[in-house]
């Protein structure tokens, strides 16, 4: 079964893949500490500092395959060029699986996507000699371009090993633009707000519910709502609950984590809100998360909480800007001042050791470098972002993007990563998914659903 990130993300790349060619033979939009001018010509000055590489490579093993690996196999081509190092991309659909069966084998890759903090842990914990830390270049970028947040999930015991690379935002509600003018609604900035449009919306369209949302994704089934409930913990319970809660320092079956289960039922279980044109309640369970938000379209549902990646599941042809068909509002906290940022992303691990391997240690920093960054963005086109602060939105040629790399690099507002994954995967990928299933689809007890996972958790 591959993890919840890991299907989120290689659709999250799928939409950029029409604008590879366009993109890798054009100028960038933007300077951005970009490596190509608007001739393609590549400007190695930033690169002097990793050396002469010629004739050395570097293995690079990960989730994202053909032909979403693409955009990746792209990005690298700047630091071949400026370094004379090859880098040798393979993905594989049994990534995580197969990681493990390698690292057991002798047979690691030199650098792997990690696209959760808690595989970062686990490798760590069975693999201690053949994981190592995040090189001095990589880490002096971490500290310079990234939130503080992004380098404790990467490390482990207070050790770096994770590098972050790619990123995408949460908390976000779908809508449309033309059916909030018509309908004269505003963007909500507090929770209140939110429920009281809600409400509005739910009395001038009593045919139809405000809010859509589907859940049903082949073997990862569950995953959207643990996401709805991650996004109450923090609004409900603050983010030293949340941390408290993904770490288990306090148990599942909290109250305060019951009490953010069922402000998401508040939503997801009354049948006044959902499900907008899919039918009620239990509808959700067995909606693809693909298709929820598409009645929005027709004018069947006004309101879709999902991720920015969620762009690549609109149909061709569906222009999503603040002015278009289809956009995206920052889910509100309680009050307006409180700005709590679900996300998630994806960590380069070394598996070879940079302090030996000095192209080992060149291509993690690189990939932590704006360099990188703005690079990536400008051959992938629409659907990815990075939370690295160098990063020129200009390069960002998609509306929602931008709002999504403002989101997770703006100082009010407080990132946490998304907790499924930085669970055990019993219970991130386990339990916290088919309890929350059940919740959706047979009504099953708010506090049966929390003591069930918490009975799940592996014994320290």
């Amino acid at each position: 079964m591959r993890n919840p990130t890991t299907r989120r993300w290689g659709l999250s790349l799928t939409a950029g893949i029409t604008a590879v060619t366009l993109a890798a033979c054009g100028g960038s939009n933007g300077d951005g500490g970009g490596s190509t001018d608007e001739a393609g010509d590549v400007d190695c000055s930033a690169f002097e500092q990793y050396g002469d590489l010629d004739g050395t490579s570097v293995s690079v093993y990960t989730s994202i395959i053909s032909p979403e690996d693409e955009p990746h196999i792209e990005s690298f081509k700047p630091f071949e060029e400026c370094t004379g190092a090859t880098v040798n991309y393979e993905g594989s659909r049994e990534f995580e699986a197969q990681l493990l069966v390698r690292l057991e084998s002798g047979n690691a890759p030199d650098i792997a996507y990690v696209p959760q903090p808690g595989l970062i842990a686990r490798i760590a914990q069975d693999f201690p000699d053949k994981i190592y830390e995040v090189g001095e270049d990589a880490a002096s970028n971490i500290d310079e371009y990234y939130a503080p947040e992004w380098k404790e999930y990467g490390s482990v015991d207070g050790t770096l090993y994770g590098a972050p690379l790619g990123a995408n935002a949460k908390s976000f509600v779908w809508y449309s633009p033309s059916a909030f003018d018509e309908g004269g609604y505003e963007i909500p900035e507090t929770w209140d707000e939110l429920m009281a449009l809600s409400d509005q919306i739910a009395s001038d369209h009593p045919d139809t519910q405000p809010w859509c949302a589907g859940i049903e994704s082949g073997g990862a089934t569950g995953w959207p709502a643990t996401d709805w409930v991650e996004d109450m913990v923090l609004r409900t319970a603050g983010v030293d609950t949340y941390d408290q809660w993904v770490n288990h320092e306090i148990p599942f079956n909290d109250p305060a984590i019951v009490e953010a289960i069922d402000k998401a039922g508040e939503i997801l279980r009354d049948e006044k809100y959902v499900n907008g044109g899919l039918g009620g309640v239990q509808s959700i369970a067995t909606t693809p998360f693909g298709e929820a938000g598409l009645p929005i379209l027709d004018g069947a549902c006004f309101l879709h909480r999902q991720a920015s990646f969620y762009q690549a599941n609109w149909p061709e042809g569906t222009e999503v800007a603040e002015d278009g068909d289809v956009f995206a509002f920052y889910l509100p906290g309680m009050t307006a001042d409180e700005r709590p940022m679900l996300g998630g992303g994806e960590f380069t691990v070394a598996l070879a050791d940079p302090a030996e391997r000095p192209e080992v240690a060149a291509l993690q920093a690189y990939l932590t470098s704006p360099e990188w960054s703005n690079e990536k963005a400008r051959v992938t086109g629409a659907g990815w972002i990075s939370a690295n602060s160098g990063l020129d939105p200009e390069n960002l040629s998609s509306p929602i993007d931008q709002l999504a790399f403002e989101t997770l690099t703006d100082e009010s507002y407080t990132f946490r990563f998304d907790g499924s994954d930085l669970m055990p995967a019993a219970v991130g990928a386990g339990t916290f998914w088919s309890e929350m299933t059940a919740w959706i689809a047979s009504g099953k007890d708010t506090q049966a659903v929390a003591d069930a996972i918490e009975a799940s958790w592996p014994s320290e």
